[in-house]
């Protein structure tokens, strides 16, 4: 529950969530921004203080250290990392240079752990509060459906950004501490210096967050839709892997461009000499039509609907 819900209810049991918002509005651009910004916090806190999310932040972290120590032990005993060219992208390259393990835990996670822990906080943000029976006396606040709607999605894509940077920096120390570090071998073969390198990463890492702006935006619609947190969670991560499970049949090539999934990893392309931009270009504009549509569905859906619980 936000901090926002314990401003005032409507002791009369009339249905204040229809009306959004009490006589007592603050009037004025400052007062407007400063109750924003207020949202904005209260449900950061409230999302990253649950013990749900810390524990998906905590999975998150350990993948590139599973697959740090995996390689290692692989290497040490005369394999090869990656099993010959099977593994991964990047993953034969991280005994060369840890910074790669960086590169290889975003390509683990990208299509998997990352899209799953996105889809169960979107999915929960609108439904976990009706379900909770918390959102009508959240809308008693001086915030209004539309600007409690723009901190959810807000508060989700901070989360993108969190997640990801956990899963880079988890890589990046695990990666120094179990291989060497050094000049950068581009996928061109190019050399480019280790502090460049880190700078790429550090582009890749802010890349992938981009490319769940638009799964955020579905889950948040989805979450609109249904008042039930569980079900909303379960049917964002099907929708993943439904959409997952298209972009593999050779059949459907013709609207695999069109599915939200299919650009995830031309992160890859920072790594070329030049930076092929033409599939990173695609991958924003995808997302950014997807955050659109989905977004104004969430918005007219939640402007519209009655909420009673």
């Amino acid at each position: 529950m936000s901090r926002a819900e314990t401003v005032g209810t409507d002791v009369s049991g009339a249905d204040v969530a229809d009306k959004d918002v009490p006589a007592a509005r603050p009037a004025g651009g400052a007062p407007r921004l400063r109750w924003t910004l207020g949202l904005f916090r209260s449900e950061l806190t409230t999302t990253f203080r649950r013990w749900r999310t810390l524990a998906l932040l905590a999975v998150l972290g350990a993948v590139p250290v599973l697959i740090g120590i995996a390689v290692k032990i692989q290497t040490d005993d005369g394999g090869t990392a990656g099993g010959g060219g099977d593994g991964p992208a990047f993953l034969t390259q991280i005994t060369n240079n840890g910074l790669f393990l960086v590169f290889a835990a975003l390509a683990v996670t990208l299509p998997v752990f990352l899209p799953m822990t996105i889809g169960v906080v979107a999915g929960d943000s609108i439904a976990g509060e009706a379900s909770a029976g918390t959102l009508r006396y959240l809308l008693v606040a001086p915030a209004g459906r539309t600007r409690l709607l723009l901190a959810k999605y807000a508060t989700t894509l901070t989360f993108c950004l969190v997640a990801t940077l956990i899963v880079a920096v988890s890589a990046l120390v695990v990666g120094a501490l179990l291989f060497p570090l050094g000049e950068v071998t581009t996928i061109s073969g190019t050399r480019i210096s280790f502090g460049e390198g880190l700078a790429r990463a550090l582009f890749i890492a802010v890349l992938v967050t981009a490319s769940l702006i638009g799964l955020a935006a579905l889950g948040l619609f989805v979450s609109t839709v249904t008042n039930s947190g569980i079900a909303a969670m379960a049917t964002t991560v099907g929708l993943v892997i439904t959409v997952q499970i298209l972009d593999t049949i050779p059949q459907l090539h013709g609207i695999q461009p069109y599915l939200f999934s299919h650009y995830w990893l031309s992160f890859s392309d920072v790594l070329r000499e030049p930076v092929y931009w033409t599939d990173i270009g695609k991958n924003l504009g995808i997302q950014a039509v997807y955050a659109a549509v989905f977004g104004s569905a969430a918005w007219a859906r939640f402007t519209t609907k009655d909420i009673t619980a």
